[in-house]
Parts: structure tokens; sequence; C-alpha cells
């Protein structure tokens, strides 16, 4: 969704509250939520050809409640309706590693990382959202015939910065005293979210391509190195936002997408994307759930 927020939108308390993050931003000075070190290992076991199972295994077996919740998802109807796993190892063969590492980031960055009181039901339905594009982006990138590997993680991210900007904004306003409206939080979140969002990735020492999908998510014609998989960033989240508010984006906007003629969708094979809300949907109340 373009951005249509601007800075003239901000009271002045909104608008000191944005310079002090900004310049937090610009100064590298920005509180940036801890990546789980889980996580991180996941990430970079994802990116290396001689990692196998049993090393994944071991390292999400290395947190019993993270493990615990892995299997619990990896168990849910969405993945194995006519399986019971019993063990990780069995669960990253039936499912594969891409799909377990998937589950584990989901599962390791969620929203009780982020701390801004009062809006922790938009940062809930912010990460949800998140969570919903990072399967379109998977669904999206099958029908398309794109590299699929790093395409969950990207929609997973892209929106990353929204409640770190809220993070920010609350820690400003509480710090100067200053009065943090909902608007001006919104319109903050709107303004902020994509450089926080690249400060939040850069400092998580993310792969490139995600920290493209996020930088040209409004603007993916000029990525330099990602075109594609920040292409099928952009129009997973309007797959998205339709799955989840269809009043607000409904399907005859969604079929009208510039994003779907440029990644080559036909209008069948957008029906035959869509055809898979529900089990998306059903994905993602699963990962979702804590």
């Amino acid at each position: 969704m373009p951005v249509t927020a601007t800075p003239a939108d901000l009271s002045e308390d909104g608008k000191a509250i944005a310079r002090a993050v900004i310049d937090q931003r610009k100064s590298g000075n920005l509180e940036v939520p801890l990546l789980p070190e889980v996580a991180s290992k996941v990430i970079a076991l994802s990116q290396d050809t001689e990692s196998d199972a049993v090393d994944l295994a071991q390292l999400i077996q290395s947190d019993p409640s993270l493990a615990a919740h892995v299997m619990r998802i990896a168990n849910s109807a969405a993945y194995s309706p006519n399986a019971t796993l019993v063990s990780l190892q069995q669960a990253i063969t039936r499912l594969g590693m891409n799909l377990i590492g998937d589950i584990a980031v989901a599962a390791s960055i969620n929203t009780k990382m982020f701390k801004a009181p009062g809006y922790e039901q938009r940062i809930a339905d912010t990460w949800k959202h998140a969570l919903a594009t990072g399967l379109w982006a998977k669904e999206i990138a099958r029908q398309c015939r794109i590299n699929v590997e790093a395409t969950f993680l990207c929609g997973l991210l892209h929106s990353i910065g929204r409640p770190v900007t809220l993070q920010a904004s609350c820690d400003e306003a509480e710090k100067q005293q200053l009065q943090l409206t909902q608007d001006d939080a919104i319109t903050l979140e709107e303004l902020l979210n994509l450089s926080v969002g690249l400060c939040v990735l850069k400092a998580w020492e993310m792969p490139l391509i995600i920290c493209e999908a996020l930088k040209y998510f409004h603007d993916y014609q000029n990525a330099p190195h990602a075109v594609e998989q920040t292409q099928v960033v952009h129009a997973a989240a309007c797959f998205a936002h339709h799955m989840l508010d269809p009043e607000t984006t409904p399907k005859d906007s969604l079929l009208a997408l510039e994003v779907l003629a440029d990644l080559n969708l036909y209008q069948d094979e957008v029906q035959d994307l869509l055809d898979k809300r529900d089990d998306v949907y059903s994905t993602m109340e699963t990962m979702s759930e804590s």
C-alpha cells in the first residue's frame, strides 16, 4: 500500500518525536530489539549449503520451548493433517529444512519482542499481516517459478520497522514528556517504518535480498539485485491485505494491481492463488498462536 501520510499530518509533539527518532536512526543510536540467537543461527544455517537436517534439529532442540512450539505447528492440520510427527528429525525429513527453518524463525521473532504500551493490538495485527505476507510470498513465488528460498523471510520482515517505530516513538514521548496521540503514532509508523526497518535488518545482519525487499518495497522496479523477490513481497502484502480485510482491498482492485502484470500472472493464475486462501489463513493462525 502506498504511503499517504505526510509530516504535515503530525502535531507539534509528533514532529518533535519524529525528529528525535530520525536523529537516533542517523546517529546509529536507535534502540533495536535483539534478534534471538536461535533465529540468527537458523538463518545462517539455511544459507549454509553444507548444513543438514541433523544440524537444524540440534539447533532447535537447544531451546526446549522453541522445539515444542515448532513441533506443535509441524503437527498442526495445516502441515501434517494425516500424520503425527514424533521428532524434529522426522518433521524436517517430512516437511523440509526450509519450512521448519521458517517456522522456527517466525516462532523466535514475535510480538513479545516489542514494547509499545497501548499499541499491543496494532503490533499483533501488523505481525499477523507479516506472517500472511510471508506465506503468500511463498505461494506466489511457486506460481511464478521463482526461487522460494528466503522468500518467506522477505515477506515476514518487510514490515519489521512498524513495531520498532511505535516502540521508539513511545520511548521518546516518555523521555521528552510529550503527548503521543494515536493519530501521531500511526502517522509516524507510516512515515518512518521503511527507514527504521532497514536499520533493524542491518543490525540483525540480514542477507541483502531481505534488505532490498524492504528498502524497495514501494519501488520494486529499482531494486538493484532482487527485483523479482521484491515484486513477490509487494504482491504478497496485497494478497495478505485482501485476505485479512477484503473490504479495504477487494478482489477487483487486487486483480488490477500492476505488480501482478509485472510478475506475468494471468487472472486464472491469480484465481488459483486465491483458491489457497483458506489454507494460508489456517497456517497463519497456527503460526501466530503463542
